[in-house]
């Protein structure tokens, strides 16, 4: 089972003038993904609380994907993926891109999102769109991919399933 995390991304919901609607919406997503989510919460639209949050969540809590919603678009306070960029230690490009090609075919917009994918340690940091639509929507182009990614973060051998299409056949020697 995955340790998960959902990090909300957003100065009203913050300041409790709306609702956090997403961070329940991705619970039940992840949830139903087979990761436990041992925590979510709900930051300001600022870099430095955005990235403070990313590390505990990864070095402190060791949560193995941390997953936010929101700040990821052009406005001035959308800063999530610099705030990510600032904390992971390898980018993940082919999950960012994979979600961008996926969520054009629904919305021209999505060439406006500029949520990134990354690594801090052992923890898979993804970046989502501020709204429950997208989000479902990009869910579902990583959910097929987000345990064998854990399980390579965490060194096992994510290819012992026999019928895994990229398990050896054979061996050199």
């Amino acid at each position: 089972m995955m340790r998960a995390a959902v990090v909300t991304v957003s100065d009203r919901s913050f300041r409790g003038q709306r609702p956090d609607v997403i961070g329940p919406v991705l619970t039940a997503l992840l949830e139903g993904a087979g990761a436990e989510v041992i925590e979510t919460t709900v930051v300001p639209d600022d870099p430095a609380v955005i990235a403070q949050a990313l590390i505990r969540l990864a070095d402190e809590v060791r949560c193995e994907l941390i997953v936010t919603t929101g700040g990821t678009g052009l406005s001035p306070r959308d800063t999530t993926p610099e705030a990510t960029k600032q904390v992971i230690d390898k980018d993940v490009p082919g999950m960012a891109e994979a979600i961008r090609q996926e969520s054009l075919k629904q919305t021209p917009f999505a060439m406006l999102s500029r949520g990134m994918v990354g690594v801090r340690g052992q923890t898979l940091i993804l970046n989502f769109p501020g709204s429950p639509k997208a989000v479902k929507e990009c869910f579902a182009v990583v959910e097929p991919v987000l345990a064998h990614a854990v399980k390579l973060l965490r060194d096992e051998n994510p290819y012992a399933d026999a019928d895994h299409p990229c398990q050896p056949q054979h061996s050199l020697s």
